[in-house]
């Protein structure tokens, strides 16, 4: 056998209870009707081939002649609808008696088999007997012995220690996420990769660019074409400038301080003397 290679060891030897399966195509369509027809797949691993069941689905027949068979079966246990269904293996002795070897549910399409109560007493005493030995430990890092006062406890000494260790982890652990300078430098490299490598653009995105960008050019140019028409309005209009009529100047807005009017631009000459008559 080759060195570090692991062979996988059949379902009758490793321990079944860390063993599941379950068949993707029949998961969705599980009922009471058809949970049997999905245990009894050849790809499950808990399904014993030698069984009445086999010879029955063999022969088509239904499910109400395993009672006059012997030998082992699988029968329907318990059904909670739509989500638990509950499997027996059993030997049948007579169509009164049978004795029971084993208890399979499914879960969700999954098919687990149920420990038994040895395995249960089992898991709970190794949990029982793992959690005290650790606080046997724990208590026993707290006594202290010396030649004159003999055994005493000490639980400052270990929660100091246990300050230290923390500090210790929490300088770590910060320590190995790197320094500033790596991390501005690995963000700086980062930058430029997109830089010069910018990821491509879904063709929606690239569309709706296009088509704001057109807009953008259409709202510019009506711009233009106004301004420029604006400017030469205002320069038509200074270029020629409409006369008075009759030669009357408009007059000015009125001071703040109402002085200084201007009057319309007549004949500023004085009025001609009167002769007076002889």
């Amino acid at each position: 056998m080759l060195p570090g290679r692991q062979i996988v060891q059949p379902i009758s030897q490793e321990n079944p209870l860390w063993v599941s399966w379950h068949d993707t195509q029949m998961m969705a369509s599980l009922s009471p009707a058809t949970v049997m027809d999905y245990f009894c797949r050849k790809s499950n691993p808990f399904y014993d081939r030698v069984c009445n069941n086999e010879t029955i689905r063999m022969q088509r027949l239904s499910l109400e002649h395993l009672n006059n068979m012997v030998g082992v079966e699988y029968i329907l246990l318990h059904v909670a609808e739509p989500i638990l269904y509950v499997i027996r293996k059993q030997h049948r002795h007579s169509p009164t008696e049978a004795t029971p070897m084993a208890d399979y549910y499914i879960i969700g399409g999954m098919v687990y088999k149920a420990p038994d109560l040895a395995s249960v007493i089992n898991s709970r005493i190794l949990a029982t007997v793992t959690n005290l030995q650790s606080a046997f430990e724990e208590a026993s890092s707290y006594s202290r012995y010396h030649p004159n006062k003999g055994y005493t406890w000490d639980f400052n000494a270990n929660k100091s220690h246990k300050a230290k260790s923390n500090k210790k982890d929490a300088s770590t652990s910060k320590d190995d996420g790197g320094t500033i300078f790596q991390k501005q430098r690995v963000d700086m490299l980062l930058a430029e990769l997109v830089r010069k490598f910018p990821p491509p653009i879904p063709p929606i995105i690239h569309q709706q660019q296009m088509q704001n960008q057109q807009q953008q050019m259409q709202q510019a140019q009506l711009q233009n074409v106004a301004q420029e028409g604006a400017n030469t309005d205002t320069n038509s209009i200074a270029a020629n400038p409409t006369p008075s009529n009759n030669g009357v100047v408009p007059m000015a807005s009125p001071s703040p301080g109402g002085a200084d009017q201007k009057v319309e631009g007549v004949d500023m000459k004085p009025p001609p003397e009167k002769k007076i008559k002889m």
